[in-house]
């Protein structure tokens, strides 16, 4: 989609019921594309379509579990019969795992339960909507979200996050390299939110939902948001959190598909940490990164 006009063009974002995936919406509804919002969670998806109508977008919302590929398929078909196309395809959604402790402590279904969303989610997205781009718009676009933790270099205190968000760069590198080889004109692009503005990412994500079924936690997650009880901290100590606003992790992705730009990361940011993973390896050192560089 380089350099093209986005208007009327369809845009699909999972996990588009608040934090950076709703900041997508509503950027892609700014450059007059029509938008398709899924979820998980009815009450929050319900909310963001209604902000975004109110806004003036021409928006749907899609109630979808990405963990399941029979459920990005009712998405698809869904977008492709209420819009008549796809163009960009954002597979955004996340969630805290709710794992608690060190590494060899966490219960496999707090593995099983981040990679059902942060990977498999991506890879559902992938089957879903690739075969339908390849055989009806090879001009259409996938936007992978990842992380600087993990997808850059992990943060030790997440591993289950670091490593889905790992994977999710390694398959969208495969999905790129593969695309290309087969001859077809399918952006693929890499996400890693951040912003022009310095501060932390209040997306949402890291307030544990209860899990569905077949993921259920030995020891009860605690749903309590620490992100939140933090922040109150701070503020209570007169020592505010600064906030980067997620319509800038928007505009960052706006930019990178209209320069078709696989690694979609703000300008100077997280660049140590890419240099010290780097000579981490090639000096043959122990792992040790610089945290939020």
């Amino acid at each position: 989609m380089k350099g093209q006009d986005f208007t009327g063009k369809v845009a699909v974002v999972t996990g588009g019921g608040g934090g950076i995936g709703k900041a997508m919406g509503e950027a892609f509804a700014n450059e007059g594309m029509k938008v398709v919002l899924s979820d998980v969670f009815e009450p929050s998806l319900d909310a963001a379509v209604d902000e975004l109508r109110g806004k003036g977008a021409d928006v749907i919302g899609v109630l979808t579990d990405v963990s399941k590929l029979e459920s990005v398929e009712a998405l698809r078909d869904a977008t492709v019969d209420h819009f008549g196309r796809v163009d960009v395809v954002c597979n955004n959604a996340g969630v805290a795992s709710g794992a608690h402790g060190k590494l060899w402590e966490h219960e496999i279904n707090d593995w099983r339960y981040a990679f059902s969303v942060h990977v498999y989610g991506v890879i559902n997205g992938i089957n879903a909507f690739v075969p339908w781009l390849l055989e009806h718009n090879d001009d259409g676009h996938i936007v992978n979200t990842s992380s600087h933790n993990g997808g850059f270099a992990p943060v030790y205190a997440a591993p289950t996050y670091a490593t889905c968000k790992a994977a999710v760069v390694t398959i969208s590198e495969c999905l790129f390299g593969q695309l290309r080889e087969f001859g077809s004109n399918i952006g693929v692009s890499v996400l890693f939110p951040s912003g022009k503005t310095e501060g932390i990412l209040n997306t949402g994500i890291w307030t544990p939902r209860e899990r569905p079924e077949g993921y259920e936690a030995e020891v009860p997650v605690d749903t309590t948001s620490k992100m939140q009880m933090w922040i109150d901290m701070k503020e209570k100590a007169g020592d505010p959190v600064k906030f980067t606003p997620l319509s800038e992790v928007a505009d960052t992705m706006i930019d990178g598909l209209k320069a078709n730009r696989f690694w979609m990361v703000e300008e100077g940011r997280f660049e140590e940490l890419v240099q010290a993973r780097a000579d981490v390896i090639l000096q043959r050192a122990d792992p040790q990164y610089p945290i939020g560089a």
